[in-house]
């Protein structure tokens, strides 16, 4: 059976979610990106800065499994979920103006509950414009993940000198504005999934769907990489800054963006690869090219730059380049009635991993006494995550993939 004909409105849909994602992503990292001045201000300890980025992992995670648990994004028009979400996580992320330290924490965890309801109804949304092609519109969407989360870094190493409330006025703007692009600019596509009603069992049966559960090992050694290396990259570049001058691409508030930011790219050429060797060849490449600068990026700590510079930077492209075929490969493999709810569930789990990781990472670091050779404790994810995906190859399932493209 052929594939139905492409719609030729399919690329300004993609452009307005990515827009829009890319405006509510601002807020994951903008209490990270200016954790040296919280910590100052508000006189935070180790454990208290960790929090201020878990505490959105781990709001994310109640936000992904109590939507997958009612069907949530199954259910409710994924625009007028996206919106409102987009809307909440403005406002929390707003509350960090006048909150006190306690209460930060509080309202980043409100900040992850409020992106579970965008990410991934954006997720499901962009599958309704998209049948062939699939995998590069995917790559399309984390990009603009990855360039949303990368702004407040850029924000912060532009605004050297500038009040650390300016990154919280800027990436809560950003958010409010896609409320509304999300309220009026969106709607589904022509090859729109069954709609749903609330089936608990539905769950069950994710877990029992052998090839679906690869792919989500795939995904949840990804995802102890992933968020890890972009919560503490600052830290990692800010200790190597102090010994190393010149530093890659000036200061450690810049390494932290371009690392970052080069996912956009290893999203895209993710995406263009999928669709033509295949997602499980380009997810299990990826895995073990991060895993192998994970490995070796430490060897470049004390110098020289170029080197540094240059393993971050491939490090950036390949650890997130993968990211956008493991949904995908839920949209091929899950029961179509319930393409969301597979998706929550996936992220909800996957989320819940970086909470582990990101809270392990400085652990590391206090028993080595340095971020030296902190990152080694991330190699075991993606190397586990690779072998998922290389056994969901061999299956006969892996047909429904990229149209046949293992």
């Amino acid at each position: 059976m052929s594939p139905p004909p492409p719609s030729p409105r399919r690329w300004r849909a993609l452009a307005l979610i990515c827009a829009g994602v890319v405006g509510v992503l601002t807020t994951w990292f903008s209490a990270t990106a200016i954790l040296p001045e919280l910590v100052v201000a508000w006189q935070l300890g180790p454990t208290r800065s960790a929090w201020l980025t878990n505490a959105v992992q781990l709001g994310f995670v109640a936000g992904a499994l109590a939507t997958s648990a009612v069907n949530l994004p199954d259910i409710v028009r994924m625009h007028r979920l996206m919106a409102w979400s987009a809307l909440a996580a403005a406002l929390a992320n707003a509350g960090l103006l006048v909150a006190g330290p306690d209460t930060a924490i509080a309202l980043r965890f409100a900040t992850g509950v409020a992106l579970a309801g965008v990410y991934p109804p954006a997720l499901k949304l962009m599958a309704t414009w998209f049948v062939t092609g699939r995998g590069l519109a995917l790559g399309f969407l984390i990009g603009a993940l990855t360039l949303g989360s990368s702004l407040p870094h850029l924000v912060r190493a532009l605004g050297e000198g500038l009040d650390w409330r300016a990154v919280v006025w800027a990436s809560s703007a950003a958010a409010l504005a896609s409320a509304a692009l999300f309220a009026t600019g969106l709607r589904e596509g022509p090859h729109a999934f069954a709609r749903a009603r609330f089936d608990p069992r539905r769950i069950r049966a994710i877990f029992t769907n052998r090839p679906l559960m690869l792919a989500n090992l795939g995904y949840f050694g990804h995802m102890w990489e992933l968020y890890a290396m972009w919560g503490w990259i600052l830290s990692f570049a800010a200790a190597a800054e102090a010994g190393l001058q010149p530093f890659p691409f000036g200061s450690a508030s810049m390494l932290s963006f371009v690392v970052v930011a080069s996912g956009v790219a290893g999203c895209l050429l993710g995406g263009w690869l999928s669709d033509r060797i295949g997602r499980c060849l380009t997810t299990a490449g990826m895995m073990l090219v991060s895993a192998a600068c994970a490995a070796t990026i430490g060897f470049a700590f004390d110098g020289p730059a170029v080197l540094l510079g240059a393993l971050a930077l491939v490090w950036g492209v390949s650890i997130i380049g993968d990211s956008a075929q493991f949904s995908a490969a839920v949209t091929e493999l899950a029961d179509q009635a319930f393409v969301g709810t597979a998706l929550a569930l996936q992220l909800g789990i996957g989320f819940a991993l970086t909470v582990v990781a990101i809270w392990l990472v400085p652990l590391v670091v206090g028993a080595l006494g340095g971020w030296q050779w902190a990152f080694l404790v991330l190699v075991p994810g993606p190397v586990i995550g690779a072998a998922a995906m290389l056994a969901l190859r061999r299956l006969p399932q892996a047909t429904k993939l990229s149209g046949g493209a293992k």
